[in-house]
């Protein structure tokens, strides 16, 4: 009987053990391979001030691979940023402002960290501290749930565009994340206003006008 309970007790134990591995298989965000602004399909340029901005969308597979949640299905359009400056002096992105217009006019202003997380890791905002997010996922608490929102946070946090310049003849690049809950094709037709961009004088450019590609034709 007892020769018995050994023989089972591991295949158990195994069980165990495989049931709790989704539960922690969280791969590192590492963030696509970035190419001069130029590039990509889906673009404007600049010529004047040579600075090229460029979107790629990330929203069905395989390229939606490279992040660990599925955003779309969460309702949330990530996409991939890029900006180039060609020029001899920085500009400066610390003010920039993105907005994804569908062809229906519906105007969506790109999500914050916080945003994304009371979506995807289901944190709410705090009813004692009006516009603040209650604290993202207290270390050793909450269990599995709490380590996921927390690999979760990590991800958007990689993820995100946070670049405060663009140095002369350098590229900058990270990923918008846009509200499409509920929203009747907001991809067709649509497109990504960007403003905010300043020249090394603290001028503000013209805003950049992009036209949303398809994902299967947005790549370079």
């Amino acid at each position: 009987m007892s020769s018995v309970r050994c023989r089972v007790l591991p295949v158990v134990l195994a069980c165990s053990l495989l049931a709790v591995i989704p539960l922690w298989a969280f791969k590192d965000f590492v963030m696509p391979h970035t190419e001069n602004a130029a590039t990509y399909a889906s673009k404007d340029v600049h010529s004047d001030e040579k600075i090229t901005i460029a979107i790629d969308l990330y929203n069905t597979a395989p390229k939606d691979d490279v992040f660990s949640t599925h955003y779309v299905q969460q309702g949330i359009l990530p996409v991939f940023l890029v900006i180039t400056n060609d020029g001899d002096k920085p500009i400066s992105v610390t003010k920039l402002h993105a907005q994804l217009v569908t062809a229906n006019r519906s105007k969506l202003d790109g999500l914050g960290v916080e945003d994304v997380m009371r979506r995807v890791g289901h944190v709410n905002a705090s009813s004692t501290s009006p516009g603040k997010v209650t604290p993202f996922p207290i270390p050793g608490g909450g269990g599995g749930k709490n380590k996921k929102a927390q690999q979760q946070l990590e991800e958007v946090n990689r993820a995100k565009f946070s670049a405060f310049a663009v140095e002369p003849h350098s590229t900058q690049s990270g990923f918008l994340f846009f509200d499409i809950e509920d929203i009747l094709n907001p991809v067709k037709g649509a497109h990504i206003y960007l403003s905010g961009v300043r020249d090394s004088g603290g001028t503000e450019l013209m805003y950049f006008d992009i036209a949303v590609l398809p994902s299967d034709s947005s790549s370079h």
